[in-house]
């Protein structure tokens, strides 16, 4: 029973720091680092804003993964793909979080387009469902949209909101998911560095600052680390890059609920 109280307990918090539980890994901006990035996308830089998915160039790939708190109970798995067309570019995000006990799950389909040389665009349509034992299940359909915009070569900002009408969860509507709005920018200072943040605030929940940075320090190594405010978190990760995959092993740390480690798999199809 105590077990049961302290899983419920860490659910409960988690669920109140995220506010979108399944759309945000706990090292925040980890896969998705490189959203206003003009060098390094990849499949998981749109699920930040969705306009990122029309500066990708090929075909990307990738699965992320963290046991949050070192419980089972509290996984979270994600996959992203991004498919690159001479009519705009199409994305796909599927996110699984919990256990049986609560599940959450949402499916999105994303689209983004380039406008002249400077403004990206992107839409996107997402399915959320949230399942608890002994009391049924829910679901609701949202979307999100946000711009980027190329102020020169190596920086870009970019505005992106989440449900902004605030869509019911369920037939009675008693829960709404909550909307949520951002800033971000990116700066690639040069070959091997990126930097990257974003200013986010929930519904309900204080702004949160989101900061990350990344370094190549050898031809196939790279690292990254970085921190959330609004949940005190701190996380950082290496990764290896061989020919078309990277591999990224992460770690972030609460101040109260312990370590999460993570794993991030993308695949980038060359040019």
């Amino acid at each position: 029973m105590k077990g049961t109280l302290s899983l419920l307990f860490i659910l409960s918090f988690t669920a109140e720091v995220a506010a979108q539980s399944v759309r945000q890994p706990v090292a925040v901006i980890y896969p998705s680092l490189h959203t206003y990035s003009t060098k390094w996308k990849d499949a998981f830089s749109f699920r930040a804003n969705t306009a990122s998915l029309a500066g990708i160039e090929s075909f990307s790939a990738g699965a992320f993964s963290e046991r949050r708190f070192l419980l089972e109970e509290l996984s979270n798995y994600s996959l992203a793909m991004a498919l690159p067309t001479s009519s705009g570019n199409f994305g796909l995000v599927a996110d699984a979080f919990g256990s049986s006990l609560l599940r959450e799950t949402s499916l999105g389909l994303a689209y983004g387009r380039r406008l002249g040389n400077k403004l990206d665009i992107g839409l996107r349509f997402n399915y959320v469902g949230l399942t608890t034992a002994g009391y049924g299940s829910a679901s609701a359909v949202t979307f999100d949209g946000g711009a980027i915009v190329r102020l020169t070569e190596k920086v870009q900002v970019g505005a992106h909101v989440s449900n902004p009408v605030r869509m019911k969860l369920g037939k009675d509507g008693e829960e709404r998911l909550p909307a949520a709005y951002s800033f971000g920018l990116g700066f690639d200072a040069s070959d091997q560095l990126f930097v990257g943040a974003e200013i986010q605030k929930t519904e309900d929940q204080p702004v949160s600052v989101n900061a990350g940075l990344q370094y190549v320090f050898a031809e196939r190594l790279m690292a990254r680390g970085g921190i959330s405010s609004a949940t005190s978190v701190y996380y950082f990760g290496f990764g290896v890059m061989l020919k078309n995959i990277r591999v990224d092993a992460t770690a972030s740390f609460h101040p109260y609920l312990g370590v999460t480690p993570g794993l991030l798999l993308i695949y980038n199809r060359q040019k």
